[in-house]
């Protein structure tokens, strides 16, 4: 039971020590007195310990500063940041997991090997740098990012974004073809550079929430639209005769008409072939249980059997990958920064999407296995993933939506499956480059081709059209976006659209009536609640939002506005020609600015002109602190600040019962204020409350006042 009704009694008393002292407190309900125990806050008012991980209300003011705990502390903390492997290192369960985890990399491995080298074709390099992108960041991430299962390596989305960003700048600054060849790798080394820095610099200054704010419906409407571009990107490897590299829907399809003429069958016939293989075993796989493993088994598979074809029927009109060079790759630091201002555009955005699938998954996958991930320190990892993996040749990485899921599917229990197809990644530069050597570039089209199918997700429109559709508008603008106009122009289009929407909600903010359930004390929208009881001069008002200067001249309007507001039940109260008195619910009001304190500030003279009486319910600390410094507390005066909603109504109901009733006053109205009294005995003890005290009063001054 509350010993008063003011915010005040909430507030410790600054000069308190002793945290302990209890207070005792005669209580006037009705004709009885009775004792209430008053418990202060545990809270400084000079600095609130929940902001800063370090302290500890529970800490002893003379307990000595020890330096070498406080060193060992910060050390580990940093360590641990540094390396999150540590995390899971600690706990692993050597017998228990590492079968598991090898089990999991061998799977993973196997299925990345031939992908990556798909994906490396997709990014206009040789197959070999999509080896090379898979060796070195994949245990480089293992150690220094935060997922556990995380498979980190070359991406079709990112990889046609790597085309798509280079070959503009390398068809205008060279003009033989080996030229272009040589800085058309260069400039992919250097951008997968470039998006390492940016993720590192993003993780280190946590800037991880920025990601807020692309929605999922912007994710899938993009991931969509790249997928069908992506897909017919490898139309040439199937078609048999060059297609324009483009992002562009349009170009892509003419250049496919145009060049008809040269069709040829049998890669055609050869890719389609490994196409239904892929997609039989994938599906299998993903629905069987029984048969999860040929789900990994796919891409590999094809790579076989179409190595086996060409070996043994050795056709002339099907192209293969041609020769690979063998070993580890060469590590080098040397980069020219000539282009890198050109770059720097794409390498924001290639960190953003890669960003976005692989933080996305990581979570989900987090989520799943019962633990939590940093966006911050996960985007440190990446970048130091992609970091680590241009010293070593590769071009930018990231996590990948199938290979995570297979790893998790397999049972990986830590980052050391990273380790295994590191491992295996390995044996494969050093011992299996001869052999692939004959795979047709039409069954690394067709693992393109079957991973990119997933990534059409027309699911979620139909959802969307049934849930949202201003969801929906957002996915569908960002897919013909990405589909007429590239991914770029798709990926920035849904951007801002859905900042437009932010800034919308944020700027037309949820405001709501309230009336009081019948026979309780609980306030809520009348609206939603149309049984809800209001009352006769009395309008309660609650903004469900912060109030800040995009909002405010909205928020007054509507304060204004709700004068007239009449409810679906006959209001409570005696009969009154106007409203009296106006109560603002600020409990879902995180946050004001100085624009909401003076707006604030127009409305409490507003009102006081024509007689209306402001009062203010349940402010949070930060939002009282700055009523308080910018003189608001003052101006509407101590008295009109309350715990409650009903404490609030019960003293305007008070005031308003001193005057001369209405005589119009039906049998109803009085058997409502009857009802009234009742709850508020039940709740209170008594319908007739003392205007709230000060809230710079003490508690011990509170309790001799009593």
């Amino acid at each position: 039971m509350y010993a008063s009704n003011s915010l005040a009694d909430f507030q410790s008393n600054p000069a308190e020590k002793d945290r302990n002292i209890t207070y005792n407190r005669v209580v006037s309900i009705g004709r009885d007195c009775r004792t209430v125990k008053v418990l202060p806050i545990e809270h400084d008012s000079q600095h609130d310990w929940h902001e800063s991980p370090s302290s500890s209300p529970h800490k002893s003011e003379s307990e000595p500063f020890n330096l070498a705990s406080w060193w060992k502390r910060s050390s580990s903390t940093f360590l641990v940041r540094l390396l999150p492997c540590i995390v899971w290192l600690r706990a692993y369960k050597w017998k228990e997991d590492l079968k598991a985890d090898v089990v999991a990399g061998i799977t993973v491995g196997t299925m990345l090997i031939p992908q990556s080298m798909s994906y490396a074709k997709l990014a206009g390099l040789h197959p070999i740098y999509g080896l090379y992108s898979g060796f070195i960041p994949v245990i480089a991430y293992a150690f220094f990012g935060s997922s556990r299962q995380l498979a980190v390596g070359s991406v079709a989305m990112v990889s046609l974004l790597v085309s798509n960003g280079i070959m503009p700048i390398v068809s205008s600054h060279t003009s033989s073809p080996e030229e272009a060849a040589k800085l058309y790798v260069e400039l992919a080394i250097h951008l997968a550079f470039l998006v390492g820095v940016i993720e590192c610099l993003m993780g280190l200054v946590r800037l991880g929430w920025l990601i807020r704010f692309i929605s999922h419906s912007v994710v899938s409407g993009f991931t969509t639209g790249s997928a069908i571009i992506i897909g017919l990107s490898q139309a040439k490897s199937f078609l048999g005769y060059e297609v324009s590299n483009s992002s562009h829907l349009s170009t892509i399809v003419k250049s496919i008409i145009d060049g008809i003429d040269q069709f040829k069958w049998q890669p055609f016939a050869m890719g389609s072939v490994t196409l239904a293989v892929l997609l039989v075993m994938k599906h299998m796989g993903k629905n069987y249980k029984r048969f999860r493993h040929l789900r990994a088994a796919g891409p590999l598979s094809a790579v076989v059997l179409g190595v086996a074809f060409v070996k043994v029927f050795k056709p002339t009109s099907i192209s293969v990958v041609g020769e690979i060079p063998q070993g580890f790759p060469a590590m080098s630091l040397k980069f020219d920064f000539t282009y890198s201002l050109q770059l720097l555009p794409h390498a924001a955005l290639v960190s953003g999407v890669a960003i976005l699938e692989s933080v996305g998954i990581a979570k989900a996958l987090a989520s799943k296995n019962g633990y939590e991930i940093d966006s911050n320190q996960e985007l440190f990892g990446l970048g130091i993933a992609n970091l680590f993996g241009t010293a070593f040749s590769a071009y930018p990485v990231t996590g990948s939506f199938s290979r995570s899921a297979v790893s998790n599917d397999s049972g990986a229990k830590s980052g050391l499956f990273g380790v295994v197809v590191f491992l295996l990644v390995g044996a494969a530069l050093l011992f299996l480059t001869p052999i692939f050597t004959d795979i047709p570039q039409c069954g690394l089209a067709a693992i393109v081709i079957s991973a990119v199918i997933g990534l059409v997700d027309y699911d979620e429109a139909i959802f969307l059209w049934r849930v949202d559709k201003r969801d929906l508008l957002l996915w569908m603008t960002t897919f013909v976006f990405t589909l007429l106009n590239g991914i770029e122009v798709g990926v920035l289009i849904g951007v801002g659209l859905s900042l437009v929407f932010v800034i919308y909600e944020s700027a037309n903010p949820h405001t709501a009536v309230l009336g009081r359930l019948p026979g309780t004390t609980v306030y809520r929208n009348t609206q939603q609640y149309p049984e809800a009881l209001t009352y006769h001069g009395i309008v309660i008002m609650r903004i469900d939002a912060p109030i800040y200067f995009a909002n405010t001249t909205v928020i007054k309007d509507r304060l204004r506005s709700c004068e007239h507001y009449r409810g679906n039940n006959p209001s409570r109260g005696a009969e009154q020609d106007r409203i009296y008195f106006v109560i603002f619910e600020m409990s879902p009001v995180t946050y004001i600015d100085s624009s909401a304190v003076h707006a604030i500030k127009e409305l409490y003279h507003d009102y006081t002109a024509r007689g209306i009486q402001l009062a203010i319910c349940n402010p949070n600390r930060k939002v009282m602190l700055s009523l308080a410094r910018g003189g608001v507390r003052e101006l509407i005066g101590h008295d009109w600040y309350f715990v409650r909603v009903h404490d609030a109504v019960q003293t305007c109901m008070s005031i308003l019962e001193a005057k001369p009733l209405n005589p119009a006053s039906s049998d109803v109205e009085s058997q409502a204020q009857t009802e009234d009294s009742q709850a508020s005995s039940q709740w209170l003890g008594d319908s007739q409350i003392q205007v709230p005290l000060l809230l710079n009063t003490s508690v011990e001054e509170r309790s001799r006042g009593n």
